[in-house]
């Protein structure tokens, strides 16, 4: 069994997408618009942008994440929850870290903590927290 987060950007999915690539090096295993649809989408879609993305799959690292424009008009919003990313190493973890950071906002500085020689925790330009981790030597 797999647990795979499903992210809402309301119109920034592709934005996202492109952001995600360049940060964190993901690989986009597939993306559909809205106008792409087999069915024509149905009446959820009414009134959505066709060029909207209606599904995308990102692999970051060995992991996916899916993600959607969503057919909601309503503003949405990354509560309650963080991705944690395991950075290869303390330099890998500066990285990823400003990359998220950049048009985001920092929630805990990357810093030592007694788990871990480079921890923190940042919501990237999109709202969506995550934590940055590098594994103390065995």
């Amino acid at each position: 069994m797999q647990v795979q987060p499903y992210l809402f950007f309301n119109g920034r999915c592709e934005e996202a997408v492109e952001f995600y690539q360049k940060a964190l090096g993901a690989k986009v295993e597939m993306l559909m618009r809205f106008k792409e649809s087999p069915d024509g989408g149905g009446p959820e879609t009414d009134g959505v942008d066709p060029d909207n993305v209606m599904h995308s799959s990102l692999k970051i690292g060995d992991a996916m994440i899916m993600a959607s424009d969503g057919c909601s008009n309503e503003p949405m919003g990354f509560k309650g929850f963080s991705l944690s990313l395991t950075a290869a190493d303390e330099a890998d973890a500066d990285r990823l870290f400003a990359a998220l950071a950049d048009g985001g906002e920092v929630q805990m500085p990357l810093d030592k903590t007694f788990f871990s020689p480079r921890f923190g925790a940042v919501a990237d330009r999109f709202g969506v927290s995550w934590m940055i981790y590098v594994a103390p030597p065995a």
